[in-house]
């Protein structure tokens, strides 16, 4: 390995990874019509409010950061995006005809490795979407975890909780993938096995983390008895009760329908905060 070259890592960013990789030309143009979309870019919601303030910062000063492009292999006459996709997307919008580019000679890893980088320094990726990144790489480039976590520079435990994230049912990571649950709320239910339950109540009353946090610790890695596993209506009403009180509670019905409600308090003030919930409703 030549002793110039510079060692990948998310801390060096770009640049490190450009260092690492033939370019042909450092500065070009092509036409809009001439690039085609990464076929590893991990994005694949493009918030329409940023892409709009993106295009019109592109009417008023054109592309400032050059595209990052590779030859498409398919096509000779196309080139695929590496780094740039969305401000391909806003030029196209603003009705620009041709865009900067970097062309640069990259493999697939490279390819995976550039969109990744980009995207994790810009934010720019949904929990699911950086999961998803990492976990094409260790996939289909044969990275494992402790690999991705020094590519990254994030912790291996980082890295984990994130492909814990891909475990979700189909339904709760379409609402991640909404925006209508936040990355704080998606690992709260990694491993819960009423994750949708939760999910579509967490939205329904509008639930903080903190408050979810409480609610889950009630059943959640719990191995119940088949006699006393909860019911939707019962779980709904123990949600409620840690929402009205702030503290866990527990509600056991039996099959006659009788049964305890447990309130948890950890000093004299919660007691007194549970007394005068019951006294004022009297």
């Amino acid at each position: 390995m030549d002793s110039n070259k510079i060692k990948r890592g998310l801390g060096r960013g770009l640049s490190s990874l450009i260092g690492e990789t033939k370019v042909e030309i450092q500065k070009n143009k092509l036409s809009v019509s001439d690039l085609v979309p990464n076929k590893y870019q991990p994005r694949k919601i493009f918030d329409e409010e940023n892409l709009n303030e993106l295009t019109n910062s592109i009417r008023e000063r054109g592309i400032l950061q050059p595209i990052i492009v590779r030859k498409f292999n398919d096509e000779q006459s196309k080139f695929e995006i590496i780094a740039g996709e969305r401000r391909w997307l806003a030029a196209q919008k603003a009705g620009l005809h041709d865009v900067p580019v970097v062309i640069t000679e990259a493999d697939d890893l490279k390819s995976l490795e550039f969109a990744i980088v980009e995207n994790v320094q810009r934010h720019d990726l949904n929990p699911l979407e950086e999961a998803q990144g990492y976990k094409k790489l260790i996939d289909e480039f044969s990275y494992n975890q402790e690999k991705v976590s020094k590519f990254i520079g994030k912790s291996r435990s980082y890295i984990a909780n994130a492909l814990r994230l891909l475990s979700l049912p189909d339904d709760v990571v379409k609402l991640i993938e909404n925006q209508k649950l936040s990355a704080g709320h998606a690992k709260i239910l990694v491993g819960l096995e009423n994750a949708s339950f939760v999910a579509n109540k967490i939205i329904e009353n509008k639930l903080s983390v903190r408050q979810v946090e409480k609610f889950v610790k009630l059943f959640k890695n719990k191995r119940q008895k088949p006699a006393y596993l909860k019911d939707a209506n019962i779980m709904h009403l123990e949600m409620s009760l840690v929402n009205k009180v702030g503290l866990n509670v527990e509600i056991k019905n039996k099959k006659n329908n009788n049964g305890k409600i447990t309130f948890e308090y950890k000093d004299l003030d919660q007691l007194n905060r549970i007394i005068d919930i019951i006294k004022s409703n009297y």
